[in-house]
């Protein structure tokens, strides 16, 4: 039995819409798996950070806190808002302007020891620069300190 050139017609168009659906869905989770979201030491601190997934953390490089290993790759130190402070280690060739002291930005995962795990590292480019990210984590922080103080 043939199908009818309305019924063909139909049958056409739905199956152009399930394709569109199909390849809508897919673009729409590869984009969720690549998207990485910023959280200040502070709010990985109170658990807003998401578990098991990469994402980017961002303030200023704790004076005093950078240690390098023996392997001369490995380098370890603290990133803090000025409330709170997260680890972090790294395994890689740093920027050349990443500093103690100075703003920067790491992208990996939280352990379970909640060591951030960096996957990369991100410095300031110039002396007036710091991500946009990192200066408003740190201005929120400043502002709550100073509410808990008053």
């Amino acid at each position: 039995m043939a199908m009818k050139p309305r019924h063909r017609k139909l049958a056409l168009i739905f199956l152009v819409v399930a394709a569109l659906g199909v390849a809508l869905a897919l673009v729409l989770n590869a984009f969720n798996s690549n998207l990485v979201f910023f959280f200040s030491p502070t709010q990985v601190a109170n658990g807003e950070a998401p578990a098991g997934r990469a994402f980017r953390i961002g303030g200023l490089v704790e004076a005093g806190s950078v240690r390098r290993e023996a392997d001369g790759l490995t380098t370890r130190f603290v990133v803090t808002d000025t409330a709170q402070s997260i680890p972090v280690v790294y395994t890689g060739i740093l920027p050349d302007l990443f500093k103690e002291g100075k703003g920067v930005v790491a992208e990996g995962r939280l352990g379970t020891d909640g060591l951030f795990d960096a996957t990369q590292v991100l410095a300031k480019h110039d002396e007036n620069y710091m991500p946009p990210e990192a200066a408003s984590a740190i201005e929120q922080a400043q502002k709550a300190q100073r509410t808990v103080a008053e």
